[in-house]
């Protein structure tokens, strides 16, 4: 019911009284609003076994039709009818029948995918990208900078053509208590460089009934992957570059791993830097995705900025600092036929 209120509050400026909320067995359907018992239902399992993320998302799609049936009173509709959908759209719902947004489906059979303009353009990068694991410094360099222009290319086309564009959003790693320097610095990466918005929202684990925040990517489906396989990569490569440290300066605890992890993550946000520099002095100038903000917003209508204080720099730190300005992204990603979500590929094998 914490829930309930806190989106009651933030999309539906409280105009709505709390109904009786309930757990089901059920496996036929995700939620329900029954208007004549003032009830919203849940799947139990549903709730237990998905992302929380997932579980809002469906909360607030039932929360849609409360809001449609009591308030509008558009009771002669059918459920998913003309108000309901305006409803959904102003608040940046899913107004699908799942509840669920559709960045969560199966994703395309490889045929749907090679006429799929926006997959060959993430098919694209990720050669590329798989082009910087060269042992040659400057040919990985070059792949990966063309990598980056491609996509500044295609985004600032976007922006240009006319017509509205498509946007989703993902869940990027677990929930976490406590969200370390190293990882709001990724989030600022992805935000800053890769064509998404990015946020921590609250979330809740009910297995081990403790609250936290998992970090949110909005942005079209091709930036959504390459953001996705960036964020893997850069945990992956920050906990190698750290093991490899540890081992060549014979160092036995972890005392200043997170120094060392958020000085890659700078690191790596200098050399992107640099490449955005150069882009710019070729005329290629990204000021953002008025569209895609709007769509964000409407998500989280109610953003809360934190200044972080930092942690001391030191010795690790510089070492990680260091570490990060070296790192290429390499190899593509692969995605999974059954959930359509994404993971990164292990280093290639000299």
């Amino acid at each position: 019911m914490l829930t309930w209120r806190e989106v009651n509050r933030s999309f539906f400026k409280e105009a709505m009284r709390p109904p009786v909320m309930f757990l089901s067995e059920t496996t036929q359907l995700l939620g329900r609003w029954d208007g004549s018992r003032r009830t919203i239902e849940l799947s139990r399992s549903f709730v237990l076994e998905q992302p929380w993320t997932d579980v809002i998302e469906v909360l607030k799609h039932e929360m849609a039709h409360q809001y449609t049936h009591e308030v509008l009173g558009a009771v002669e509709e059918s459920a998913h009818g003309p108000a309901f959908r305006e409803v959904c759209r102003g608040r940046g719902i899913d107004a699908s029948a799942s509840g669920l947004p559709s960045d969560r489906h199966v994703a395309p059979t490889t045929s749907q995918a090679a006429q799929d303009p926006r997959s060959r353009l993430s098919k694209r990068v990720m050669d590329l990208l798989a082009l910087a694991q060269s042992p040659n410094q400057h040919e990985a360099e070059a792949a990966a900078a063309l990598a980056q222009r491609l996509m500044l290319k295609h985004n600032l086309e976007l922006i240009d053509q006319s017509g509205r564009r498509h946007y989703g959003f993902r869940q990027l790693g677990a929930p976490n208590g406590r969200v370390q320097e190293s990882e709001h610095l990724l989030a600022a990466i992805l935000a800053d460089h890769f064509f998404v918005e990015a946020i921590w929202v609250p979330a809740y684990r009910p297995l081990d009934g403790k609250r936290g925040h998992v970090l949110e990517i909005a942005g079209t489906r091709e930036n959504l992957d390459i953001a996705s396989y960036v964020h893997g990569f850069m945990h992956e490569t920050a906990d190698r570059l750290w093991q490899r440290h540890k081992k060549a300066n014979g160092i036995q605890r972890n005392r200043d791993r997170r120094r060392f992890l958020s000085g890659v993550m700078e690191g790596f946000n200098q050399r992107l830097n640099s490449e955005k520099i150069r882009s710019e002095e070729r005329g290629l100038v990204w000021v953002g995705d008025a569209d895609l903000h709007a769509y964000y917003r409407s998500r989280h209508p109610y953003v809360r900025s934190v200044r972080l204080g930092g942690q001391i720099g030191g010795h690790a730190r510089a070492q990680g600092r260091a570490a990060g300005e070296q790192i290429v992204l390499h190899r593509g990603m692969q995605r999974t036929a059954n959930t359509g979500r994404t993971r990164a590929l292990p280093p290639a094998k000299r």
